[in-house]
C-alpha cells in the first residue's frame, strides 16, 4: 500500500470515527497531494507525498511562530494538532547524535575541510538525509562541524 493510499484510508476511518480534526488536517493535505497533481500533471510517488507533507508541517510550524507572536494560543494549538497528525506519515527523524554522525561521514566523503566546502557538503546531505532530519537542522550541524 503507498503512503497515498494510506493517508485515504486514514482519512475514511477518520470519518467514520468522527474525528473532526484528523479528518480536516487530512483533507488539506489530500487536496495539498490534488494540486500538485494537477498543476506538475504527473502522479506522486511516496517520495513526493513525504516532501508536500514536510511542506506543509514547515508551513505549520511557521504559522505557528507568528500566533504565538499574536498570543493567539488557540490557533497555535490548531496548527500543533495538524502537525502531530502529518507527523505520522513521515519517516524517522534522525536523533542529534545520529544526524551529526551521518553529517561526519558525508564530510569525510566529500573531502570537505572548511567553511568554503559547506556547499558540497550540503548538497550531498539534502539528497542523503531528504525526510530523516530538517534542512535546517542539517544546516545547523554543518556549521558546527566545519567551523
Amino acid at each position: 500500500m503507498s503512503l497515498r493510499e494510506k493517508i485515504n484510508q486514514d482519512l475514511k476511518e477518520a470519518m467514520k470515527a468522527k474525528d473532526v480534526k484528523k479528518r480536516d488536517a487530512l483533507r488539506l493535505l489530500t487536496s495539498a497531494f490534488k494540486q500538485i497533481e494537477v498543476d506538475e500533471r504527473k502522479e506522486l510517488t511516496d517520495d513526493d507525498v513525504i516532501k508536500i507533507i514536510q511542506k506543509q508541517v514547515k508551513s505549520r510550524n511557521d504559522s505557528i511562530e507568528q500566533y504565538q507572536k499574536a498570543d493567539r494560543q488557540d490557533l497555535v494549538d490548531k496548527e500543533q494538532s495538524e502537525i502531530d497528525v502529518y507527523e505520522i506519515y513521515l519517516p524517522k527523524q534522525l536523533s542529534d547524535e545520529e544526524l551529526e554522525g551521518a553529517l561526519k561521514t558525508i564530510i569525510a566523503n566529500v573531502g570537505a575541510q572548511s567553511m568554503k566546502d559547506m556547499g558540497k557538503v550540503m548538497g550531498t546531505a539534502s539528497k542523503e538525509l531528504a525526510g530523516k532530519a530538517d534542512g535546517k537542522r542539517i544546516n545547523e550541524c554543518v556549521k558546527s562541524l566545519l567551523a
